[in-house]
């Protein structure tokens, strides 16, 4: 008996263990065929090392960079005086206290250059430059601005290396900057200081003398500014002008201020293009709100728009009904806010080209067409 059943043992146990043994051949071959279907499906890479080596590289080249970006932009960088000297070049070392020198920076390749009204002097007024390779040139002012600080000169020089432009308009504060000019006369010329944005749309009382003014919308950095660096350029890291350096607190370290470079593009752009700039005028003295805290006897408070302070007798604005006290809000639809803003936009119009303005008197807003004359 014991025989008889284990030999029916055997004939139940063979057919589960083939049916086992199917069962599990086919698991493993559907497996298997699935991790070969999905293998396209990613890509391996090795994570030894690859992306250390790639992070050391670009540090490298960004450090790198970064000097050969300020060695170009000093190659347009150069000296400027209101004095000849009799030597070879005005960054030579006699008598640079008396030739009062400072810098500029070099805008087009056809050899103008933009620095400070201040130091260069008043429309048509001679200067003289030095390049970075040492060639001397007079140099005679073909435009200026003495709200703005603000001067283009003109050498007889051709396919000089001209600085490119950033957009002032979108700079954040805390942004790394560099300063470039000619601190104290020629043992430090072309110096290099860094820092940061410290604030934007500054504005600052300037009291020279009996003469009293403000410079608006500003940019304000740490990083030093001394005198000779008048008229230098403000960098980013990429090399690109933000702002040309003007004037520093001297009662506190650190405080420097440089006015924007989108302000005075349309000028250099016209004289890059066309050798001339016919520069249009609304006829008006106007302030913005960041100045309202200085003339509070005078001037109401307000959010948005412009002061109109005077209007030039006989001037555009003079046989409008704009008049003193008005608030502008808006040129052709175009919301101004500062000073900037406004000279940005009528540096793109030319005399006789006509504009809308809006503007508020009291709470009475207005509108008048008014046509652009030359200043």
């Amino acid at each position: 008996m014991k025989v008889v059943q284990r030999k029916k043992n055997k004939k139940i146990i063979i057919p589960i263990l083939l049916i086992i043994a199917c069962f599990s051949a086919f698991l493993f071959l559907n497996t298997y065929s699935r991790e070969q279907t999905n293998s396209n499906n990613y890509k391996t890479t090795r994570l030894e090392s690859t992306n250390y080596s790639e992070n050391v590289e670009k540090v490298e080249e960004k450090s790198q960079s970064l000097a050969d970006v300020i060695e170009n932009v000093t190659k347009s960088v150069v000296g400027i005086s209101k004095l000849k000297n009799t030597g070879n070049s005005i960054l030579s070392k006699s008598n640079e206290s008396q030739l009062g020198l400072g810098t500029g920076v070099i805008v087009s390749s056809k050899g103008y250059i933009l620095s400070n009204q201040h130091l260069t002097g008043e429309k048509y007024s001679k200067c003289y430059v030095t390049l970075e390779d040492g060639r001397n040139f007079d140099g005679t002012v073909v435009w200026s601005d003495v709200d703005l600080d603000l001067s283009i000169v003109k050498i007889s020089a051709k396919d000089l290396p001209a600085v490119t432009l950033a957009d002032s308009n979108s700079i954040r504060v805390g942004e790394s900057v560099y300063a470039i000019g000619n601190p104290i006369g020629f043992e430090f010329r072309r110096t290099v200081t860094s820092g940061i944005i410290s604030a934007k749309n500054r504005t600052i009382k300037l009291e020279e003398g009996e003469n009293l003014s403000y410079m608006t919308d500003l940019i304000q950095t740490d990083a030093t500014i001394n005198p000779g660096n008048s008229g230098g350029p403000l960098i980013y890291a990429n090399g690109e002008v933000i702002g040309i350096n003007t004037v520093k607190i001297t009662t506190a370290e650190g405080i420097g201020f440089a006015v924007p470079i989108n302000v005075v593009k349309q000028v250099i752009k016209s004289f890059d293009e066309t050798d001339k700039f016919e520069e249009p005028t609304i006829g008006i003295f106007a302030y913005d709100k960041e100045v309202i805290p200085y003339l509070t006897s005078i001037a109401p408070n307000f959010n948005k728009g412009i002061y109109v302070a005077s209007i030039i007798q006989n001037g555009p604005a003079s046989n409008t009904d704009l008049k003193v006290g008005d608030i502008i809000t808006a040129f052709d639809g175009l919301e101004i806010n500062t000073m900037n803003e406004l000279r940005e936009y009528i540096y793109t119009k030319k005399p006789n080209d006509e504009i809308q303005i809006k503007y508020t008197r009291g709470k009475i807003n207005r509108e008048i067409t008014l046509k652009l004359g030359r200043k």
